[in-house]
């Protein structure tokens, strides 16, 4: 029960990584606000973990601002922020890459980390304690061909974590990243550019332990960068990849 008694907001958290990140907190105690563009989906999962469900797109000031406002009503305090959501655009060549693709992708896996920060530093920094978490990506250390927009995206959200753990730190307020190499998640498709035996296995022969990330191996990670266990961790990348960015 790494997590007894905290309150944490996942992002993205109706399916994939970050229905793993919202298990796994539930399990360790936490009480859990499972926040997506999927409406149903949020219900569906946090029912399933006891926790509370919030619709989200995490690309609106609007709406992440009715989001901080709804978490902070139904907890009382808020404990850890996890960005999750995300999205990319398919393999393709960069100049190729749509205007309208970019600013998506430039706005769900960037912007969103601000408009949170906006709405919920401030809270944080009232309390002198918190933990953000922002799921990164291997493409943010060793990018791959044909996803540079989505590989600049979560480089920029690795830097932003830094830059983050340095200036809340006289808070009290930690902020990390991890960055998986792609799982078995809606978004695998879209990073292979087609789901086929031979696509599947030519990805696999790029990470080292030979397996897809899954939403068990981010929950874990998440849940310990998150914990009391990691108070002295701050500013961290965390590579949870299987020795992809070896």
């Amino acid at each position: 029960m790494q997590l007894e008694g905290k309150t944490a907001i996942v992002t993205g958290g109706a399916s994939g990584f970050g229905e793993g990140i919202a298990r796994a907190f539930a399990a360790e105690g936490a009480r859990v606000m499972v926040a997506d563009i999927n409406a149903d989906g949020a219900d569906t999962i946090a029912k399933d973990i006891g926790g509370v469900a919030a619709q989200v797109d995490v690309s609106d000031g609007a709406s992440v601002a009715a989001l901080a406002e709804h978490a902070l009503s139904t907890f009382g305090r808020l404990d850890i922020l996890v960005n999750n959501a995300g999205i990319t655009h398919l393999p393709q060549a960069m100049e190729d890459v749509t205007e309208e693709d970019f600013d998506r992708v430039l706005a769900v896996n960037a912007k969103s980390v601000y408009l949170t920060a906006r709405h919920l530093v401030p809270h944080f920094k009232g309390w002198q304690a918190g933990a953000i978490l922002n799921v990164a990506s291997t493409a943010g250390v060793s990018p791959r061909p044909r996803l540079n927009w989505y590989n600049a995206s979560k480089g920029w959200m690795i830097t932003a974590t830094k830059a983050m753990a340095v200036e809340l730190a006289p808070h009290g307020v930690r902020v990390n990243a991890i960055n998986p190499v792609a799982g078995e998640t809606p978004l695998l498709k879209s990073f292979m550019g087609e789901d086929t035996p031979e696509t599947r296995q030519k990805f696999l022969s790029t990470i080292p332990l030979g397996r897809f990330s899954t939403p068990q191996d981010m929950g874990a990670a998440a849940t310990f960068l998150c914990s009391d266990a990691a108070s002295m961790i701050t500013g961290v990348a965390m590579e949870v990849d299987g020795g992809r960015c070896i």
